[in-house]
């Protein structure tokens, strides 16, 4: 069966937990629920006892029945019965009320508690592990988590039931009731011998359906594409093999699940049939009346639903204990950014100096990106990033938003360690503008104030019109009113990037990270974002991966990237005379964006052509 479980492997961050510490700790989920906790015990234990007694006084009017048919007696013993199924009713409808409230509370908790690790997670977690997955554990696994805490619920008014139930047994015949508790082990065993595999296949389910969410989810976001290259049926082809491996996995779940009942049962019947016998000759004897052998008949038959059910729940139970391994694991997950104990304090402003020492990164133990790395961007100096894919123009970002940590040597802000900074704070003071911006569902204005909440209508809109001189706003359907949808699909990617630049000029930040925002609009839009950046970047530091030749031409510095390292900077003129590896750049990226461009003229002739 080994091919059912191909690809189920757990992810690199996920832990064991012994069922102890699991109980334990979903335990303490408990703590702060324990008025709701006193009540339920309360209204279980006075509905179990009106359970429990319920077959005693049938077996009484029976007897009365037996005797002598007493219409009083008989009218008492109707009443009581009616009462007790009333108070057992009330009791079980506030146990599962409270029960109902308390675990809605628990999943609650537990849910703020996974997402906001979630949150403080680094963004190589995200980029290692695929998004789908992490959201299953967020909902899915959770749901899984809430089964396993309102089984705990039940199992407690089972056993209190059950207990109350021997008691009763016991007190009306001492042989048939041990009878039945001689039968009592074999159902345990039977329990915790599915108990075994139940945990195992429960872990695979919850994997399984971990990749259909994650398949599911890139294949609605990279639906444009696939239809784009029509490969609709390749997509459809790779859900059709994970979706038929859930199939097996829960064809294996089903089998588990639905086999103990059948195997619990037949061991009941077998015990029942043995009780049926012995009671029943008693019965002839004389050595107990039939009304007390109806009442033990009933009060087995009440024993073994809580007994069966204490045991078949034992395998969702696994369940839920698996869900819970996986809801911890990601919770318990160390995020590879590290603070040194004595936090910095950083002042209400940045300067803006960045110095990398020495800087040595690398995603990986394969291929090392940035190597011995040294650097310094002057505060308020505008610096372009050119170079090669892979030259390590985004990695040098990342590493300055602390997106990633280092593994050797040190980056220091205004002379601070990066890792002595409160990082919630420092990145109050960084403004980043992706190539592509992401956008929230809302309004533009809510997405142009979402790092100022408090932000006035007044202040949104001084910003917005500080860009392109607001005349973008024009052919918005609502002006800042208009609804974003989803990731912003509805609006030009240069809108977006005027949104995400405004959104940028109301943080007011000290440091700017831009990958360049007009790499790929019109020439009216970035004629738009250029004069918006003019804003952007006055008077702050800036860091910019530059694809345009008017980017390159206004920087303070160009810093020129090849494997990691810096192999030339300058201004751009400097570089051009100096015909080496900028040269070559210019030639392949910029030549072609330059006002007195001629196919074949012009180019900057570089040290590798005068070689070959």
């Amino acid at each position: 069966m080994g091919f059912i479980f191909e690809g189920l492997e757990q992810e690199a961050y996920d832990r064991k937990y012994s069922e102890r510490y699991l109980i334990a700790r979903i335990i303490r989920y408990f703590r702060a629920e324990w008025p709701a906790m006193l009540l339920i015990t309360a209204a279980v234990l006075i509905g179990s006892c009106m359970n429990a007694l319920l077959p005693f006084f049938i077996a009484q009017g029976m007897n009365e029945l037996v005797r002598s048919f007493a219409m009083n007696k008989m009218a008492m013993i109707v009443a009581i019965i009616i009462l007790s199924g009333v108070i057992a009713w009330g009791c079980n409808f506030v146990s599962q009320w409270c029960t109902a409230r308390v675990v809605g509370d628990v999943v609650l908790h537990v849910r703020q508690d996974i997402l906001q690790a979630v949150l403080h997670h680094d963004m190589s977690f995200f980029t290692k592990y695929a998004s789908g997955s992490i959201v299953s554990r967020v909902t899915s696994d959770t749901e899984d988590f809430a089964t396993v805490v309102t089984l705990s619920m039940s199992l407690f008014g089972q056993l209190l039931y059950m207990l109350i139930l021997i008691g009763i047994l016991l007190a009306i015949n001492v042989k048939l009731s041990l009878i039945v508790l001689a039968t009592t082990p074999v159902i345990i065993l039977i329990a915790v011998g599915f108990r075994r595999f139940a945990r195992h296949v429960y872990q695979r389910v919850q994997r399984v359906q971990s990749q259909v969410n994650s398949n599911i989810q890139e294949s609605v976001s990279g639906i444009a594409i696939a239809k784009n290259f029509r490969q609709e049926q390749t997509m459809y082809n790779e859900f059709h093999a994970i979706n038929t491996q859930s199939f097996r996995v829960g064809i294996q779940q089903g089998v588990l699940f639905g086999s103990i009942f059948p195997t619990l049962l037949t061991v009941v019947g077998i015990s029942t049939a043995a009780l049926v016998y012995f009671g029943g000759w008693d019965v002839i004897v004389g050595a107990l009346t039939i009304g007390y052998w109806l009442l033990f008949v009933q009060s087995v038959n009440f024993f073994w639903m809580p007994l069966t059910n204490v045991s078949s729940f034992w395998s969702q139970f696994q369940q839920g204990l698996a869900a819970s391994e996986r809801i911890f694991a990601l919770i318990d997950v160390e995020s590879t950014l590290t603070t040194t104990q004595d936090v910095l304090p950083i002042p209400d402003r940045l300067a803006g100096k960045v110095e990398f020492r020495d800087v040595q990164f690398h995603y990986n133990d394969e291929h090392t990106v940035l190597s011995q790395l040294h650097l310094t961007i002057r505060a308020g100096e505008t610096v372009a990033l050119v170079g090669h894919t892979g030259a390590g123009k985004s990695t040098l970002l990342k590493l300055i938003a602390r997106f990633y940590a280092f593994q050797a040597g040190q980056l220091l802000i205004d002379d601070r360690d990066i890792r002595a900074l409160d990082l919630h704070a420092y990145r109050r003071q960084l403004g980043i503008v992706t190539q592509v911006p992401f956008l929230f569902s809302g309004t533009v204005a809510d997405n142009i104030r979402y790092i100022q909440a408090h932000a006035s209508d007044d202040e949104v809109a001084s910003v917005a019109r500080q860009i392109g001189e607001g005349t973008w706003l024009d052919a918005l359907p609502d002006g800042l009113a208009t609804v974003v949808e989803e990731g912003g699909k509805n609006l030009a990617l240069g809108q977006r990037q005027l949104i995400a630049l405004s959104r940028v000029l109301l943080q007011d930040p000290a440091i700017i990270l831009l990958d360049e925002a007009t790499a790929s609009v019109d020439p009216l839009t970035e004629a738009q974002i250029e004069e918006g950046l003019a804003f952007v970047l006055a008077g702050r530091t800036a860091i910019i991966i530059a694809h345009r030749l008017s980017t390159v031409r206004h920087a303070d510095r160009i810093l020129v990237l090849s494997q990691g390292q810096i192999v030339e900077e300058g201004t751009h003129a400097a570089l051009i005379r100096r015909k080496g590896y900028y040269g070559d750049l210019y030639n392949a990226y910029f030549r072609h964006q330059a006002s007195d461009y001629e196919p074949g003229h012009g180019f900057v002739p570089t040290t590798h052509d005068v070689q070959s």
